[in-house]
C-alpha cells in the first residue's frame, strides 16, 4: 500500500496512517527527497519498503541503503525507471546491488500518474532476474494483457494500479480492485504449474548442479524414482508402513482453546504424533524402499534438529542397513536428546566442525561422503532441497500430509478445502507436502512461515524469502542468502531445523510467483507461540512448528476462516531451549 509524499501529486499524503494488517506492507512513495526526510518519514510512519520515482542515482540508493541498514531498518528499496519504446535496459546493471526491486511506469509529463500504458512488448529485452512491479495505466481493461505477461518468464513481482480504480485520487473502487484480483489469481492457478517439470525446475528454480563424480547415482535417481514409486509392490508396502508402523493417519485436531484466543477456526494437523516425533518419517520410509529398490547397502544422511536423523536411523534399523548421520558440531549440542536416540538406534553420528557448524555444513559433509562412496551409497536428503529429482521425491512422500488433511477437513467441516494452510519452512519438507495438494487450488491461501532469528536485518536471521537472492546451493538453482559477491551467508534460528540459508526450489518458485505468502518470525515470537500452545492446548511444540503457530498474531484471520496448520514435530527435543528461554 503506497503512501505518496511527493507534495505535487493529488495523492500526496501527510495525515497518520491508522493501524493496518501486518500482512499489508506500507509504502512511501518519494521524488528526488532527501535521505534525511526518506529516513524520517520511513520511522515516523513504521515503514517497510520505499518507492524512489525521481532521477536518484546508484550512489544515492547505495547510501540510502546504507544508511537503513546502520540503523537497522529493513526496509525494501523500489527504484522506478519511465520507459518508452526506445528505453535502454543497460541502464538498470548498476542499480542491481542496491534495489530489491524495479517499477516500470509510463514515460510522461509527470513521475508518475500518467494514466497510460507504454508497449509491453519492450519487456522482452529485460535483461534480468531482479523482480519487477510493472505500472502505467493499468485498469480491469488490461488485466488480459497483464495475464499474458505473467504466464512469460519475465520475474512480475506485482502490478501497480492506481488511477485506472479510483473512485477519486487516493480513493480506490474496492470491488474493482477484487474484480482484477480474482481474474489474476485465476489465470496464474490455471495457467501456472507449481509442480516441478520434466527438466527437473520449478519455474527458474531447481535442477542438479552436480560434480561430475555424482552424475551417475542422481541419473540413476532421476531415471527410476517415479517408476519405482509406480510399482503396486512399492505402493502396497509404503502405505502398509505408513499405517501400521508410523500410525499414520494423523490427526487433524480443532484447537478449541487456541481458536477462541485468536477468533477463528484453527486445526492442527498432528505431525508429532508420528512414530519418531516429526514428519521426517514420511520421507525416510519412502527413500528406505526406494534405496532397497536401487541395490543399496549403506545411507547417509544430514540432520539439523535431529528428527531427520532419528527418522532415518529408525528405517535404517528397520531394515537392516548401515547408517551414518552428519550433524553440526553446534546442532550436536543443542538437540542432545535426539542424538542419543540416533545413536541406541544404530547409526553413527559424524559431527560437521567446518563453517557455521550447522545444517548447512553438516549436509556439505554428507555430499562429499557421497562423492567418496558413489556405488552402494544412498543419500537420504531430509528436506525439499537438492539435486533433481530430490525436491520433488521428497513432496511427494511427504504429501501424505495434504492429503489426509482434504479428507479430514471433509469429514469436521464438510468441505476439502480450508481457507489457509501454514507451515514452517527452513528447506521446507513440511511445508512441501502441506501445500501439495492445495497449490492449484486458488481459494486455499497459503501461508509459509521463516525464521527471522534476531531480527531480519540483525546479521543473525535465515529469512531467505527477505534476504535471499538466486544463487546454488547443494546441488539446486534457489533463493539463497549470500553476499553480494556470492559467498554464502551464515543463517541464524534459535530452531535448529530452521537454521539454513537457502530454500527449496519449489518453495523459491511460490515466493516469486506470488502464490504462498511469506512471513518471518522472530526467536522471541516462535517461543512465546510455542509456549501460549502449551498452556492452552496440552501440545508442547517443536520450535520449528512454534515459528508457524506465531503466524497467528502476524495474520488477521476472520471468525468464519478455517486454518489448518501443519504441527511438524513435538517440543521433547526442545525442552532444554524451551526451559533456558522462559528460566523455567
Amino acid at each position: 500500500m503506497g503512501f505518496i509524499f511527493w507534495e505535487k501529486s493529488a495523492r500526496y499524503f501527510d495525515g497518520v496512517i491508522p493501524e493496518l494488517a501486518k500482512s499489508i506492507k506500507k509504502t512511501g512513495v518519494f521524488v528526488n527527497e532527501t535521505i534525511e526526510n526518506i529516513i524520517d518519514k520511513v520511522q515516523k510512519h513504521n515503514l517497510q519498503a520505499v518507492q524512489l520515482h525521481g532521477k536518484e542515482s546508484v550512489d544515492f540508493c547505495l547510501n540510502l541503503k546504507t544508511e537503513f541498514q546502520n540503523l537497522k531498518l529493513p526496509i525494501e528499496i523500489i527504484k522506478v525507471f519511465s520507459v518508452a519504446d526506445d528505453f535502454d535496459f543497460s541502464v538498470l546493471a548498476p542499480f542491481e546491488a542496491v534495489c530489491d526491486y524495479f517499477l516500470f511506469d509510463t514515460k510522461g509529463k509527470l513521475p508518475g500518474g500518467n494514466g497510460t500504458t507504454f508497449d509491453w512488448k519492450v519487456l522482452e529485452q529485460y535483461p534480468s532476474q531482479k523482480p519487477f512491479f510493472l505500472s502505467g495505466g493499468i485498469g480491469i481493461d488490461e488485466i488480459d494483457a497483464v495475464n499474458e505477461i505473467i504466464k512469460t518468464n519475465l520475474p512480475v513481482y506485482a502490478i501497480d494500479v492506481n488511477s485506472k480504480f479510483e473512485i477519486e485520487p487516493g480513493l480506490k473502487n474496492v470491488q474493482l480492485c477484487k474484480d482484477a484480483l480474482q481474474r489474476i489469481a485465476t489465470n496464474k492457478t490455471n495457467k501456472m504449474s507449481y509442480n516441478v517439470d520434466e527438466k527437473g525446475y520449478y519455474g527458474q528454480f531447481g535442477g542438479a548442479y552436480i560434480p561430475e563424480m555424482l552424475y551417475p547415482n542422481v541419473e540413476e535417481l532421476r531415471q527410476q524414482y517415479l517408476k519405482i514409486m509406480a510399482e503396486p509392490d512399492f505402493k502396497a508396502e509404503f502405505d502398509q508402513l505408513l499405517k501400521d508402523y508410523v500410525g499414520r493417519p494423523s490427526p487433524l485436531y480443532f484447537a478449541k482453546r487456541l481458536s477462541e484466543k485468536h477468533n477463528t477456526k484453527i486445526y492442527l494437523k498432528r505431525e508429532d504424533l508420528n512414530h519418531t516425533g516429526a514428519h521426517k518419517i514420511n520421507n525416510t520410509i519412502g527413500q528406505i524402499l526406494v534405496a532397497k529398490k536401487l541395490g543399496k547397502k549403506r545411507i547417509i544422511a544430514e540432520t539439523g534438529a535431529g528428527q531427520h536423523g532419528v527418522a532415518t536411523a529408525t528405517v535404517c534399523a528397520l531394515m537392516g542397513l548401515e547408517c551414518i548421520v552428519y550433524m553440526g558440531e553446534i546442532d550436536i549440542a543443542r538437540q542432545a536428546p535426539n542424538v542419543a536416540r540416533m545413536k541406541m538406534l544404530g547409526a553413527t553420528v559424524r559431527p560437521a566442525l567446518s563453517g557455521s557448524r550447522t545444517l548447512k555444513d553438516a549436509t556439505n559433509e554428507a555430499i562429499r561422503d557421497w562423492i567418496n562412496n558413489p556405488v552402494d551409497t544412498h543419500y537420504i536428503i531430509g528436506s525439499a532441497i537438492g539435486p533433481h529429482p530430490y525436491p520433488d521425491m521428497v513432496t511427494r512422500f511427504q504429501s501424505i500430509i495434504s492429503e489426509e488433511i482434504k479428507w479430514q477437513l471433509k469429514e469436521k467441516e464438510g468441505r476439502e478445502n480450508p481457507d489457509y494452510v501454514v507451515a514452517c519452512i527452513g528447506g521446507g519438507s513440511n511445508a512441501a507436502g502441506t501445500f501439495y495438494h492445495f497449490l492449484h487450488e486458488p481459494e486455499v491461501g497459503i501461508i509459509a512461515v521463516e525464521a527471522a532469528g534476531k531480527g531480519i536485518h540483525s546479521g543473525h536471521s535465515a529469512a531467505t524469502s527477505k534476504l535471499g537472492k538466486v544463487g546454488i546451493i547443494h546441488g539446486c538453482k534457489t533463493l539463497l542468502m549470500q553476499t553480494p559477491d556470492g559467498q554464502i551467508t551464515e543463517p541464524y534460528s534459535i530452531s535448529a531445523g530452521l537454521d539454513y540459508p537457502g530454500v527449496g526450489p519449489m518453495h523459491a518458485h511460490l515466493a516469486e510467483t506470488g502464490r504462498a505468502e511469506f512471513f518471518s518470525v522472530t526467536d522471541d515470537d516462535a517461543m512465546d507461540a510455542g509456549l501460549e500452545l502449551s498452556k492452552l492446548e496440552g501440545i508442547i511444540p517443536a520450535i520449528e512448528s512454534s515459528h508457524a503457530l506465531a503466524v497467528l498474531n502476524d495474520k488477521k484471520f476472520k471468525p468464519e476462516d478455517v486454518v489448518v496448520i501443519c504441527l511438524s514435530g513435538r517440543g521433547d527435543k526442545d525442552l532444554s531451549n524451551y526451559i533456558e528461554h522462559f528460566k523455567i
